[in-house]
């Protein structure tokens, strides 16, 4: 084989090499572009706008921008003076309407009762021995034995303690049937009334303190002390640290490859080569025009949908608008296509 000839094929393996190196590439590019889908987005999380249940004015604020704050943790006071006068003011009340319904329910008491049969027995006495005495009287003045005008008084006197006496008879009655049935209802009602008014007073007191609605951190102090506010103005913003997620957007082409409960990784320029680990938790039913955060090139022009990859444990890291990026692997197995975001997180809830 001459020089010439050996050049030839030398030449020529180079380039079958390099075509079947290129097609190599060509195909696993291609591959590995298929499993993959690479989304664009910036993170996401909620707010929630903590207020007072009523108005007044602020007497004290515990904490300030950047402070972490806990469910429940109280975190500002408003005056309390007038919510505890008149919490004051409806518990005496109360107490007042249940003394006068157990006085009803008690019923009269046995002096009560002895003292209405003494005062008829005595009344009962004056009636008898007048209506005697007239009885005689109405007899001698006939056969004047005794003068008209005595015989008149006599029946005067006879009539006004008859009279006297079955006002004690009624008296004595009432003392031992005890108070009207209705009576004790409107007593029962006056109290029922007295308690909501109590326990309404008791929590426009409890209202004066204001406490963290969830786990976060404070974002904004919007009032400071001696402001006067109102539920419907914020005291503080605060920015919830769980969930946390990335809204990024999804072209027609590819919706049909992601279901929800896909596992996803997250990753951002604040912490290159970090993994965080997330699930599809929420895929929009419609379309809409790509945003302008989206600075894709394919996919400014397309119509798009939006995409919720929530992240599992952020830990802090992932702060509101931080631009993020996610890899979808679209070769999961089929048992994953039906799991949610605490299995993906290693069986963490949120």
């Amino acid at each position: 084989m001459t020089a010439g000839r050996r050049k030839v094929l030398l030449a020529s393996a180079i380039v079958l090499a390099v075509v079947l190196g290129t097609t190599a590439y060509l195909r696993l590019h291609t591959v590995q572009t298929a499993k993959n889908l690479t989304l664009y987005g910036n993170v996401d999380i909620r707010q929630v706008n903590a207020a007072f249940n009523d108005s007044g004015r602020i007497s004290n604020l515990l904490v300030q921008e950047g402070d972490v704050v806990h469910d429940g943790e109280l975190i500002a006071h408003l005056d309390d003076r007038r919510f505890a006068d008149a919490l004051a003011a409806a518990q005496a009340k109360a107490a007042n309407q249940q003394q006068i319904l157990a006085a009803l329910l008690a019923g009269s008491r046995p002096e009560q009762i002895a003292q209405a049969k003494a005062q008829m027995d005595a009344l009962a006495i004056v009636y008898h021995n007048n209506k005697s005495t007239y009885q005689r009287y109405a007899t001698l003045a006939p056969a004047g034995a005794a003068a008209i005008q005595q015989r008149d008084d006599a029946k005067a006197a006879y009539l006004n303690a008859r009279q006297n006496y079955e006002a004690a008879l009624q008296t004595y009655i009432l003392a031992v049937k005890g108070p009207r049935a209705e009576d004790i209802a409107a007593a029962k009602a006056a109290y029922k009334a007295a308690k909501a008014e109590a326990a309404l007073s008791a929590q426009e007191y409890q209202d004066t303190k204001l406490y963290a609605p969830a786990n976060g951190v404070i974002e904004e102090r919007v009032q400071e002390p001696g402001d006067m506010t109102s539920p419907s103005t914020p005291v503080y913003v605060i920015a919830l640290t769980n969930p946390v997620w990335v809204r990024a957007y999804v072209p027609e082409s590819d919706l049909g490859r992601i279901r929800l409960g896909m596992a996803a990784d997250i990753t951002t320029d604040s912490f290159p080569g970090k993994i965080y680990r997330g699930w599809v938790g929420y895929i929009s039913p419609t379309a809409e025009f790509t945003p302008k955060t989206v600075e894709t090139p394919d996919l400014r022009a397309e119509l798009v949908y939006q995409l919720r990859v929530y992240a599992c444990a952020p830990t802090g890291e992932l702060r509101l608008g931080m631009p993020a990026t996610v890899t979808i692997d679209l070769i999961q197995p089929k048992r994953q296509n039906k799991i949610r975001g605490p299995e993906v997180c290693g069986g963490k809830t949120r």
